[in-house]
């Protein structure tokens, strides 16, 4: 239980807890680790799920495919990342999207909703996590909503340099990595790979950005 406590005590979930009260809290949790191999299935779309996964190595890919297979990225959870909390809190809903494995990775799944209620106790750390849990889930709903102003652009070069300023910003500086591939950061975007890729390289041409894989520079305000 210690080995596991260390590994996810940096995680929101836990954040202004000491490790001894981190510690307790798990215990009421029952923690489940398991691992998964890259594009391994982890949660299907219709499943009926009443944990919270916490990814402790690895990255996973909240996602959803329409009837004719056309895949939509709806968000990521890298390392220290969670996912499933709306379902978690609701049990009873079936999952609305599909969570892949987007590299070999290490999920611990909680039982969260046995620490919605307040315990006999009152314990401080316990109303602590509840309150970590509605922050963690404003974050969500704030990152749902810069996605739809994402794919809300009209075109292919709006779309990028609302989702490259983002993350200019977010990191402070002009240079920074994105958390997705080409395939990725096409299926976040709603766009076409080839489109994608043809738009990128325009962009390039016309001084905007630079870029190697995921890691770009932009040059320019101008579009």
């Amino acid at each position: 239980m210690q080995d596991l406590v260390e590994r996810i005590c940096k995680n929101a979930l836990f954040e202004g807890m000491e490790l001894q009260e981190i510690e307790t809290l798990v215990g009421c949790l029952r923690p489940v680790q398991r691992t998964y191999r890259k594009n391994e299935v982890i949660w299907q779309e219709g499943d009926h799920v009443h944990t919270v996964g916490l990814v402790v190595e690895g990255k996973v890919l909240i996602l959803r495919d329409d009837f004719w297979g056309n895949r939509s990225i709806l968000g990521e959870a890298a390392a220290g990342g969670l996912f499933g909390e709306s379902y978690a809190c609701a049990p009873g809903q079936p999952v609305t999207v599909s969570v892949l494995a987007a590299e070999d990775c290490t999920v611990v799944f909680l039982e969260i909703a046995q620490a919605l209620a307040v315990c006999g106790q009152a314990c401080s750390f316990h109303l602590r996590m509840i309150q970590n849990l509605m922050q963690i889930l404003a974050q969500k709903n704030l990152m749902l909503s810069r996605k739809i102003d994402h794919i809300s652009r009209r075109s292919t070069r709006e779309k990028l340099l609302a989702f490259l300023s983002y993350h200019a910003q977010e990191q402070g500086s002009a240079t920074f990595d994105i958390p997705f591939n080409r395939q990725e950061l096409a299926d976040y975007l709603s766009v076409d790979r080839s489109a994608l890729s043809q738009e990128l390289g325009r962009m390039k041409r016309d001084g905007l950005v630079e870029f190697t894989r995921s890691h770009f520079t932009l040059l320019s305000s101008e579009i």
